[in-house]
């Protein structure tokens, strides 16, 4: 709530005060200014002495109003109202005083919660403070090298100086922006647009994957042995699923013999229907088929033709403006909303999941660091020593120690190398690190599809996703499934990592376009440029103030600045379940 709706509330409280005020003095004065006699009679002394006794039950009422209103204006002051705060205030006042109050839709201005424009606003403000940091303290980083190479090392401590006092700016910055949003009073309202959102999915999902009857459902059959490891086979299922719900057949996933599970899918989690799992129908064919055929089979993303609109990044236009009003990154808590009903244990692997962490004593705060090597590294990403990863563990911690005392820096650290655990409490002792060698170990090729790998996996995942901070490569598959998970546990979570090398991506998505909202004349080599309006392709973000990509109206490849184009969202046209109640 902001200061003009605090006043308004306490003006509004002072009048009611007024009010009684005015009563009293009428009281008091009316039978002496109607009496004309110089004795005063014993009706007046009554009345006198009724409205004594009245004019100390509002002195009560007064002191009491004055206690509600000061604890009301400290909450005030200290930007905690909400719609329970004004709820709870309404209804104190109305039982002290007898009298019904409302204060001019307040209560609904609160629940409604902020614009879409505003939240929009809000986060590109918290992530051009982020890019122009990338930017300075790039440039810096090179003039120092300048400095080192020319032989002045009082230049290059200079550098260095102004780099820490820089990084210590822009925490506070962050950290200010923060508390500003969590000031606003729209924290309520966040979750709870969460929550409902959520579950209108969820119900959506469930709908589709419960048919009546399952001999005429429409169905569409997944087999999920991709050949690749399994992060790679969980985001195949999702596609699978989002190809599911955009086509209104319920999924049949195909899981005899999974190369992680003998025992199939329904091992490890949840049936993904009910009612149905029988692939069997009256016809069948392969993709695209038509809307007729009953019976589907999907093939893996990369043989898929003809290519659907509804592909990652695409969200869904009857929930569009929710979810960009809501979401840092829209396209990646639509995924997450697949992960979350895919991926629902059973008992057994919760059980074993919640045992792993009481026994590492798993606790907040804990920034999750994975670290990916063995078959990756040199084919699909570069390598990055534990230090890179450090860095921004401590900038983490270093920007949470400005608000509040850290007592430990606790790091969960999974990686496919089990050298690196112990690496990294040889090199950072002041850290308490979390984590299993033998998890590591059971990561190799060699090993992967074992139930031990299996159960590592799953506990790395977990633990990562429920991290306060991701510190990964989005070139990870392990890496953007538990960034795609930990969108389903906080309203928005889409800030709340560091990619050491790519942006987020899905495998097989569609084209991850931008817009640029400001111009550009590129001036330095490999720059392009660009108009209010351009689209561009964006191949990705180097972390230095500038994103790479191509201006799709000029066919110019290269640089431009990060913070002068925004994502435009593929908003496509799915089924709305108009079965489903939006609200529950």
């Amino acid at each position: 709530m902001n200061l003009r709706s605090s006043n308004k509330i306490l003006a509004q409280a002072a009048i009611i005060l007024f009010f009684f005020w005015v009563i009293a003095l009428i009281l008091l004065t009316r039978p002496l200014l109607n009496n004309q006699q110089s004795e005063v009679s014993n009706d007046v002394l009554q009345r006198l002495s009724k409205a004594v006794s009245e004019l100390e039950s509002l002195k009560v009422r007064n002191q009491e109003l004055q206690w509600i209103l000061t604890n009301f204006s400290h909450e005030a002051q200290s930007g905690k109202i909400n719609e329970n705060v004004v709820e709870r205030l309404r209804s104190t006042l109305e039982d002290k005083i007898r009298v019904p109050i409302s204060f001019g839709g307040l209560e609904k201005k609160l629940t409604d919660g902020p614009s879409k424009e505003y939240e929009v606003k809000r986060r590109a403000i918290y992530r051009g403070v982020q890019e122009i940091w990338y930017f300075v303290q790039q440039e810096l980083e090179k003039l120092k090298k300048k400095g080192h190479d020319q032989n002045a090392p009082e230049l290059a401590s200079l550098i260095q100086e102004i780099l820490n006092s820089g990084k210590e700016h822009e925490i506070v910055l962050l950290n200010d922006l923060q508390e500003l949003s969590s000031m606003e009073g729209h924290d309520a309202w966040r979750t709870t647009e969460s929550r409902a959102l959520s579950d209108l999915v969820q119900r959506r999902l469930h709908y589709l994957q419960n048919p009546v009857d399952c001999s005429k459902a429409r169905k569409l059959v997944c087999n999920l042995n991709k050949s690749c490891g399994y992060g790679c086979q969980i985001h195949h299922a999702a596609y699978c699923f989002i190809m599911a719900y955009a086509t209104k057949r319920t999924l049949i996933l195909n899981s005899k013999k999974w190369r992680y599970h003998r025992g199939g899918w329904e091992k490890v989690f949840l049936p993904l229907s009910d009612t149905c799992t029988d692939p069997s129908g009256l016809d069948r064919s392969n993709w695209p088929g038509t809307n007729e055929t009953q019976v589907i089979e999907l093939p893996i993303v990369d043989m898929l033709s003809p290519r659907p609109p509804f592909l990652p990044l695409a969200i869904p236009r009857d929930l569009s403006d929710r979810m960009i009003r809501l979401h840092g990154d829209p396209q990646v808590w639509w995924i997450g909303q697949f992960m979350k009903y895919l991926l629902r244990y059973q008992p057994d692997t919760q059980k074993m999941l919640d045992q792993a962490k009481e026994k590492m004593n798993f606790k907040m705060p804990v920034v999750g660091v994975h670290v990916r090597r063995t078959d990756k590294v040199g084919t699909e990403a570069a390598f990055h020593s534990i230090d890179e990863y450090m860095l921004f563990v401590a900038d983490f911690f270093n920007k949470l120690e400005m608000k509040e005392k850290v007592p430990v820096r606790r790091v969960y650290l999974a990686s496919d190398d089990p050298s690196v655990l112990p690496e990294a409490k040889k090199k950072y002792p002041d850290y308490e690190f979390l984590g299993d060698v033998s998890i590591a170990k059971g990561a190799a090729v060699a090993t992967r599809y074992t139930d031990s790998s299996l159960r590592g996996i799953l506990v790395d995942i977990h633990m990562l996703a429920h991290s306060d901070h991701l510190v990964c490569t989005f070139s990870s598959q392990v890496c953007r499934l538990a960034y795609e998970i930990m969108q389903t546990l906080h309203p928005d979570a889409s800030s709340k990592f560091k990619s050491l090398d790519d942006i987020y991506y899905y495998g097989g998505q569609g084209p991850h376009q931008q817009t640029a909202i400001y111009s550009h004349k590129g001036h330095r080599t490999g720059e392009i440029s660009m108009e209010v309006g351009d689209v561009l392709g964006i191949a990705g973000n180097h972390w230095d103030g500038y994103s790479k990509g191509i201006n799709e109206r000029t066919k110019q490849s290269g640089l431009y600045p990060s913070f002068k184009a925004v994502d435009k969202y593929n908003i496509v046209d799915f089924p709305v379940y108009s079965e489903v109640a939006v609200a529950a």
